[in-house]
């Protein structure tokens, strides 16, 4: 971890890097690890390239099946089902986001529970929810895995999560609520200065710089999830860490922060190779 005016920024690639030598000790799963691609949205050919890179390193066949843009709702649900029905398929994923045209949740929902790494479909997302999934959805386990890297003690946290989308801010929230001192749930548009009674902040608003330090108190700590890009094609998370960078911020005493690039993705694309391992022991 990187320090900087005594604020510990988050080596993602160094905690995903130890997930990964973990995975290493034991056999890599004898089956294929599948990714469904619609159109040929940048950021996802982006984040699929670092999945692959993750599973070469590991010896895992990982195979990515291209649809066209132009995919229909039920023709993609039928080759997703084929591509899961595989018995040499130990796990599918398909890369978010879809065309606005489709329906993600219908397309999501024809990943079984037993090969869906990502817990994104009704019956896992159900049973993770009831606390009977045999993995966590991956930023869950993100956000997990920074708490414990950290030796944090949640039970005494009072944690604020900004977004409370389906793939981070809703299933973090649940995992949470039995376990944290005191949660709040905001979005884009609630009164963000109840921040200042957070003690850890999860954000994922996909609002470049929504959050600033000075909206924080001394020594919290920010796990970002946001992720976009501004009119220079810089990659930007929700928390402005140009005003930490520049000196230029109110809050001084941050504990610590993610940083974007290169904080909570590295994390959540190890974890969803530990949750093929999980998936697929023998």
């Amino acid at each position: 971890m990187n320090k900087t005016q005594n604020i510990m920024i988050i080596d993602g690639k160094k905690i995903a890097g130890e997930i990964i030598e973990k995975l290493k000790s034991g056999p890599a799963p004898k089956k294929i690890f599948a990714a469904v691609l619609v159109g040929e949205n940048p950021a996802s050919i982006s984040f699929l390239k670092q999945k692959e890179k993750t599973a070469k390193e590991l010896g895992v066949d990982f195979r990515i099946y291209k649809f066209p843009e132009t995919a229909k709702n039920d023709e993609l649900r039928k080759e997703t089902v084929k591509i899961a029905s595989l018995k040499k398929v130990g796990g599918v994923i398909v890369q978010l986001p879809l065309p606005e045209h489709l329906n993600s949740q219908y397309i999501l929902n024809a990943v079984p529970r037993e090969k869906d790494v990502d817990v994104l479909g009704e019956r896992s997302i159900g049973a993770f929810y009831a606390g009977r999934n045999p993995v966590l959805p991956p930023p869950v386990g993100t956000i997990k895995e920074i708490i414990e890297n950290l030796k944090l003690e949640i039970e005494n946290l009072r944690v604020a999560i900004v977004g409370l989308g389906f793939l981070v801010g809703r299933p973090a929230a649940v995992w949470l609520m039995k376990k944290c001192r005191e949660l709040r749930l905001l979005d884009k548009g609630s009164d963000l200065n109840i921040l200042k009674q957070a003690d850890l902040v999860i954000t994922a608003t996909g609002q470049a710089g929504l959050i600033k330090p000075g909206m924080l108190k001394d020594d919290a700590g920010v796990i970002d999830f946001g992720y976009s890009m501004d009119k220079n094609g810089k990659i930007r998370g929700d928390f402005n860490v140009a005003e930490i960078e520049n000196q230029k911020s109110e809050t001084k005493n941050i504990n610590f922060y993610t940083p974007t690039p290169g904080g909570t993705g590295p994390i959540l694309t190890a974890k969803i190779f530990e949750n093929f391992y999980r998936l697929n022991k023998e």
